[in-house]
């Protein structure tokens, strides 16, 4: 156990210099972490396995500021003695490292953890935290473009791919942030107390990281703790709504909902294509307020109305006018790889959703289309596809499955949708995406959509889902 007790409740004040911290991992956020504890005077010691070029560039930084990294396979197998802090990003609970860590007593946090923590008491900008097993990052962004229509200076950090520490560090003070959030970091957040927040959905994923669907729910949940002026909740799933009843929150913080249906009080909603507000207006109890028309939302799909009227929630919360959340939704890009129209080639339609890395993302994808050819498989994580086929065998035209757990997709079809064709892509290499697009293509017929909404993660054959959708991408085009 640590000899430094002032680690319970430290913030940026806090004696960092009398500290030893180990930070695991060379990503971005393990980088940022890192960095920001060495301009505050700690000792840091750093493991990273994997030792790329990318990452030995990292090292040698980090070494000239006085850091000490172990780089290279077995680095991890570090015994954490004479550690007081242990920061991770996204490093599951069971591993070696981080078990040996907790069994003797030394406080393990996320990075956006850290960042909470060494931000205060000089410069506390307030977070609005969005999480959830879907949108999370099209929300962010959502929320990100209206807080800058409103003249904030702002960003969108953490999961989205900009750790939160790198704006603690910033010279510059920020007037609110948008930080999305995921099951990973929330398991080791312990202090956060956010303006507002949203769980936007929840359906299993992480099975595997964080021991079954109780440990992911319980994850989520943490973002509600603490919340000081709203907790926001999708009224079309009741586990957020459950979360916020049981959430510990500051005194006077409110429940709101959103939903695509008309607004009951003290929710947003949608009345006659438009996005309106009953819950941050004086009126509310007999009036709602306009604040955008679906038209504003790109692309319109249900899902991503739905991610529009939980970011509006939140930049209401935080006082944003209507006009912003109007104006921040015409102007929002949402990121690549999610429900992306690639081409139309002989009446048939190429749509790149690889961010569908869960069948609940896979399930909002399918909906937005009458007639597919899906392209799925790839790291099942512990779920099941058992649920996402029944809803939508009658408009599948086909499938083509690759991937490691490509198995598991085709015998839900086989199961629960005997009548669907399915070709399955055995070759893991670089050239089994090209082989499934011409399967999709085969099979396909003029008005079909040819959808890659894997349902799975991408790491047992490509490096992201981003390097997944562009490799679809790229055999769409030379198809």
């Amino acid at each position: 156990m640590t000899s430094l007790p002032w680690l319970a409740t430290a913030d940026g004040a806090s004696p960092w210099p009398q500290a030893t911290v180990l930070v695991t991992g060379l990503g971005v956020s393990g980088f940022a972490a890192a960095d920001g504890l060495l301009e505050f005077g700690a000792r840091v010691v750093v493991v990273e396995d994997t030792a790329s070029e990318v990452n030995a560039d990292k090292a040698e930084l980090l070494r000239t500021l006085g850091a000490d990294v172990r780089l290279g396979p077995g680095s991890s197998a570090l015994r954490p003695d004479d550690i007081d802090l242990v920061v991770t990003t996204g490093w599951s609970p069971r591993h070696p490292l981080l078990a040996a860590a907790a069994a003797a007593g030394i406080g393990i946090w996320s990075e956006p953890e850290l960042a909470w923590r060494l931000g205060r008491p000089k410069r506390p900008v307030p977070w609005l935290g969005i999480t959830g097993t879907n949108g999370k990052t099209t929300t962010t962004q959502m929320l990100e473009s209206m807080l800058l229509a409103a003249g904030l200076r702002t960003a969108a950090v953490g999961n989205i791919g900009r750790p939160v520490m790198e704006t603690v560090l910033d010279p510059e003070p920020y007037d609110v942030l948008a930080v999305e959030l995921s099951s990973h970091q929330l398991h080791w957040s312990h202090s956060l107390s956010l303006h507002s927040a949203v769980v936007l959905n929840l359906q299993p994923d992480h099975l595997e990281w964080h021991g079954g669907a109780a440990g992911y729910r319980d994850a989520k949940a943490r973002i509600y703790e603490r919340v000081q002026i709203a907790c926001v909740y999708n009224d079309a799933d009741p586990a957020t709504e459950r979360m916020v009843e049981d959430a510990d929150v500051i005194e006077g913080a409110r429940a709101i909902g959103f939903t695509l249906g008309i607004p009951g009080l003290s929710m947003l909603g949608v009345v006659d294509d438009l996005l309106v507000d009953r819950a941050f207006i004086e009126q509310r109890r007999d009036s709602a307020l306009e604040l955008a028309s679906v038209a504003d939302v790109n692309p319109a799909a249900p899902h991503n109305v739905a991610n529009a009227l939980a970011a509006a929630a939140l930049a209401r919360a935080f006082g944003v006018r209507a006009g912003a959340v109007r104006d921040g939704l015409r102007g929002v890009r949402v990121a690549a790889h999610k429900i992306e129209t690639v081409l139309v080639r002989d009446e048939i339609t190429f749509v790149d959703d690889s961010k569908a890395t869960n069948p609940h993302a896979a399930d909002a994808a399918l909906r937005a289309f009458a007639s597919v050819v899906w392209i799925a498989g790839g790291q099942a994580k512990g779920t099941t596809f058992d649920d996402l086929v029944v809803a939508h065998r009658d408009r599948l035209r086909g499938a083509v499955l690759l991937g490691v757990d490509r198995a598991v997709v085709a015998d839900a079809l086989r199961r629960h949708a005997p009548d669907v064709p399915v070709i399955t892509i055995e070759d893991t290499e670089d050239g089994a995406m090209a082989q499934a697009v011409a399967a999709a293509v085969s099979l396909a017929r003029p008005g079909d959509t040819v959808l890659l909404a894997p349902g799975c993660a991408s790491l047992d054959m490509y490096r992201d889902y981003a390097a997944r959708g562009d490799a679809f991408a790229a055999a769409v085009r030379t198809g």
